[in-house]
């Protein structure tokens, strides 16, 4: 049997494949193996959390002409590549379509609230 690949790199600081701001930092590792015995480890699929509506756990944003997913996420989180938290909290599919549409209204995650 193949130890994850999290279990043999936890142990090593710095050496986790994503870092911990990423959407991807608590993803399962998998193995596949070629008929060669060629060992190829890639991210497992990532499930969303369920959104939640609760008014605690998230704020409400208008949409501004000309913002974007990294706009947000750098006004919200002081990281432009926090977008993805956005993303997960509402149901789009395309992260641009958060912005797409000035006067839409979009759901911010709280820190503390929504966990993506």
């Amino acid at each position: 049997m193949i130890d994850p690949y999290e279990s043999a790199l936890d142990a090593i600081p710095g050496a986790h494949p994503y870092p911990r701001t990423s959407r991807y930092h608590d993803a399962e590792i998998g193995v596949h193996r070629l008929p060669d015995g060629t060992e190829v480890r890639y991210t497992k699929r990532r499930l969303l959390p369920p959104i939640s509506q609760a008014a605690d756990e998230t704020a409400s944003h208008t949409v501004c002409s000309g913002e974007r997913p990294d706009h947000l996420g750098q006004r919200y989180f002081g990281d432009p590549g926090q977008w993805w938290q956005i993303a997960d909290a509402n149901p789009v599919l395309d992260p641009q379509e958060l912005t797409a549409e000035p006067g839409r209204t979009i759901d911010i995650p709280l820190p503390g609230g929504f966990h993506g």
